[in-house]
């Protein structure tokens, strides 16, 4: 997935959340270019079987190897690293990997989804399964 890192766009967040826009692109704007561009397939993929009456947003950590640019256009692909049900509830590891256009590693991101139950136990999905590219 495809992203460009659209300066207004970047100012903005960096307003919202309180930081200088002229100091470049926050290092919490990686959860737009890596998991918000990425994480829309899996929970829109019916085969996925997220219910989002039911699901949290446990964990998410991100690594740089370095911060991107605003204007830069980067790209991210993410897969399902793991999917287990435990005790009637299911935990899905989401990692995303962002590159610049040169193919260069920008970011890695780890993210965990916990899905409450609604009855009985969801079936149990396979581990690290590549989602999107």
């Amino acid at each position: 997935m495809t992203f460009q890192l659209e300066p207004e766009r970047v100012a903005a967040f960096a307003r919202a959340i309180g930081a200088d826009p002229a100091a470049g692109v926050p290092p919490t704007f990686a959860a737009v270019y890596s998991l918000g561009a990425t994480a829309p397939q899996l929970f829109g993929d019916p085969d996925a079987g997220v219910d989002f009456d039911r699901l949290l947003h446990a964990e998410q950590e991100f690594t740089w190897s370095r911060h991107p640019r605003p204007g830069e256009t980067v790209s991210s692909k993410g897969l399902v690293a793991s999917d287990v049900t435990r005790r009637g509830m299911r935990f899905v590891t989401f990692e995303t990997e962002t590159t610049d256009h040169a193919g260069q590693p920008l970011c890695c991101s780890r993210a965990l989804f916990v899905i409450r139950s609604s009855q009985g136990s969801p079936p149990t999905r396979g581990e690290a399964s590549e989602l999107v590219g």
